[in-house]
C-alpha cells in the first residue's frame, strides 16, 4: 500500500523497498473553471542538484525541451499541454542506481507556462500531486497531494529525492514561488536571459 505524505514529511524510499532502482515520478493536476480564454499548460521538471543545492550545468535541468539528464538516468516523458484526462499528466523516469554520484538531490517542480501573460496562477489549479511508482511492477510507493494552499504562485517545488547514508529518501516540500520557471531556475543556479 502506498504511503500518503503530508507537507514536510520525509520517508525512506530504497531502504523500505529493497532492490528498488527504477522509479516513475508521476505529476498530475486539474484546472478549476477558468474563463481567461487561454489554455492552461502546466509543466513538470526535475533539477539535478549537487551538495550546494545548485545544478552543475544547464543539462541538469530536465524538462520537455531537455528530456534527458544525469547521463541518461533521468528522462522526461514529454509535454502535456492541457492536463486533461485521468492519471499522471507528466512522468519523469529515474534509474536511481545510474544517477551520477555528484547528484545529491533531485527536485521536482510544476510551473505554469506563460502564467504572467495568461494571468494564471496555482489558485486556479486543483488536485495537484506527485507520486512515485516502482517502474518494474507499476506499484505506487508513495503519494503527496499538494492541497489547495496556493493563490498567486506560478511555480511549485513539489518534492525532492535525496541521498542519505547510501539510500534514497523523499521529502514532500510543496513550496510555492512567484516568478514562474525563471524564479526556479535562478534558485537552482541556472542563469535565465
Amino acid at each position: 500500500m502506498a504511503i500518503s505524505l503530508s507537507k514536510g514529511q520525509k520517508v525512506d524510499l530504497t531502504k523500505t523497498n529493497p532492490g528498488l532502482t527504477k522509479i516513475l515520478v508521476g505529476l498530475g493536476w486539474d484546472t478549476n473553471k477558468y474563463d481567461g480564454g487561454a489554455d492552461f499548460d502546466l509543466d513538470a521538471a526535475a533539477f539535478l542538484l549537487g551538495g550546494n543545492g545548485k545544478v552543475t550545468s544547464d543539462s541538469d535541468f530536465v524538462f520537455y525541451n531537455n528530456a534527458n539528464g544525469g547521463g541518461g538516468s533521468v528522462i522526461h516523458s514529454g509535454d502535456n499541454r492541457t492536463g486533461a484526462g485521468e492519471g499522471d499528466d507528466e512522468v519523469i523516469k529515474i534509474d536511481l542506481a545510474a544517477v551520477p554520484a555528484t547528484i545529491e538531490k533531485i527536485d521536482f517542480t510544476i510551473t505554469i507556462h506563460e502564467a504572467t501573460q495568461r494571468n494564471q496562477n496555482f489558485g486556479q489549479v486543483s488536485n495537484s500531486y506527485v507520486r512515485i511508482l516502482n517502474e518494474e511492477t507499476g506499484q505506487e510507493i508513495l503519494r503527496y497531494d499538494l492541497g489547495e494552499d496556493y493563490s498567486v504562485e506560478t511555480a511549485i517545488v513539489v518534492g525532492e529525492l535525496y541521498r542519505n547514508a547510501g539510500e534514497w529518501k523523499f521529502n514532500a516540500i510543496g513550496s510555492g514561488f512567484q516568478g514562474g520557471l525563471a524564479a526556479l531556475c535562478n534558485n537552482f543556479g541556472i542563469a535565465v536571459g
